[in-house]
This record gives structure tokens, C-alpha cells and sequence, in this order.
């Protein structure tokens, strides 16, 4: 008799992946980190577990996207505060915050749970080449 395959935390194997956005288009990229994030390419896969890997993203500000998505898409946030909703256009995002635009990408990608707030944790998102993460041997993530 064959049992299922639960994965738990302490059999979890997290490796590390490095992702290059210049020139990559962003939707199309936001895809394939939030199923590495996930672990859906993993055989082990098991949906109520953090399983996935950590995924680093250099060169955000030079992330490509399609249309006038840049004018028309809009960013919005609120202070808490009557009258504190702010407005945003992709391009005046890019150009100060370029890391929240690939962050909040994969983010709406992800279920809306507490799992997903956990496994958000494991992007690192830097708008240059240059990240903190060069002791843990990333390996180049493959976009399709």
C-alpha cells in the first residue's frame, strides 16, 4: 500500500538561483520566480510547505515591459490616513523604487495566505549588479 508524500521542513533542500532582468520582460519573469519560490518545480512538492528556493534579481531597474504599460500602469499605496492615497505611474516607480516593481510582481502571483507572506521573504531584489549574496554559489535561473 503506497502512502502520500508529505514533505516537511527539516527534509527541505533550499538551493539558491540568480536571475539577470535586463532586457527580460517582467511579467513573463515574475512567473517562473514565483514558482521557484513556491517549489512547484520540484518532484517534492507539497502545497501547504514552504519547499521552494531563494531567488536573487540584479539589474531590476532595466526590467522590459510591454505596451504603454509604463504611462498607463499605475502603483498605489495608502498612509492610513483619509486622503493618503498615492498614485504612481510604472515609469516614476522604476526610476526611484525600481526593486518594487519586481517585487510586487511576484508578490500578486503568489496565493494571498500567510504561506505566501513566508515565502515572499525569500526574494532579494537589487536594482544594480551588485548583491550581498555571492557566499551562497547562486546558480543562473532559466526563464523559459
Amino acid at each position: 500500500m503506497m502512502k502520500t508524500f508529505s514533505a516537511k521542513n527539516e527534509d527541505i533542500v533550499r538551493k539558491w538561483y540568480i536571475v539577470d532582468a535586463e532586457g527580460k520582460t517582467l511579467g513573463r519573469m515574475a512567473t517562473v520566480i514565483a514558482t521557484t519560490l513556491r517549489g512547484k518545480h520540484k518532484p517534492e512538492f507539497t502545497p501547504h510547505v514552504d519547499c521552494g528556493d531563494f531567488v536573487i534579481v540584479i539589474n531590476a531597474e532595466k526590467v522590459h515591459v510591454t505596451g504603454n504599460r509604463m504611462d498607463e500602469k499605475m502603483y498605489y499605496r495608502h498612509s492610513g490616513y483619509p486622503g493618503g492615497l498615492t498614485s504612481q505611474t510604472m515609469r516614476d516607480v522604476l526610476q526611484r523604487q525600481p526593486e518594487r516593481v519586481v517585487m510586487q510582481a511576484v508578490q500578486k502571483m503568489l496565493p494571498k495566505n500567510a504561506l505566501s507572506r513566508a515565502v515572499i521573504k525569500k526574494l532579494k531584489v537589487y536594482a544594480g549588479t551588485e548583491h550581498p549574496h555571492a557566499a551562497q554559489k547562486p546558480d543562473v535561473l532559466e526563464l523559459g
